[in-house]
């Protein structure tokens, strides 16, 4: 029988409790981290590392946008900003273009401190659930 990393099954378990807006917030923080990541690889030089973070981003932005509501009107306008940053992650892999990938580092930053404020004020009204995206 194969032990499981406990940091793995730590994360895993976080995800299957964590509630949706919760959830949100750790794809965000994801989405950061990676984008991190693809920036420092491709100041290495190491494009196919640098390829692979920002498909990583790709894939959570996909996310992001399959999973909205599409019943509200600030879900629609959120659909096209990752809409936008996923076509310019595509164009920053294809370039290999580390101040896209700086652009789209600060969209990434600025959408997980408002989603973190926003999870931070439903906590403090009581309001059950912490909602969706």
């Amino acid at each position: 029988m194969q032990m499981q990393n406990p940091y793995a099954q730590y994360r895993q378990n976080a995800v299957n409790s964590a509630e949706p807006g919760e959830l949100t917030l750790m794809l965000y923080n994801g989405a950061v981290k990676f984008n991190k990541l693809a920036v420092k690889q491709l100041e290495d030089k190491n494009l196919e590392k640098a390829n692979y973070y920002i498909q990583r981003v790709e894939d959570i932005i996909t996310e992001l946008m399959v999973t909205l509501n599409r019943d509200y009107e600030i879900s629609n306008n959120l659909f096209s900003l990752y809409d936008y940053i996923k076509r310019r992650l595509v164009e920053a892999n294809v370039k290999k273009d580390r101040q896209i990938l700086l652009e789209v580092q600060d969209f990434l930053e600025e959408l997980r401190s408002t989603w973190a404020e926003a999870l931070k004020q439903v906590k403090s009204s009581g309001v059950s659930g912490s909602g969706g995206k």
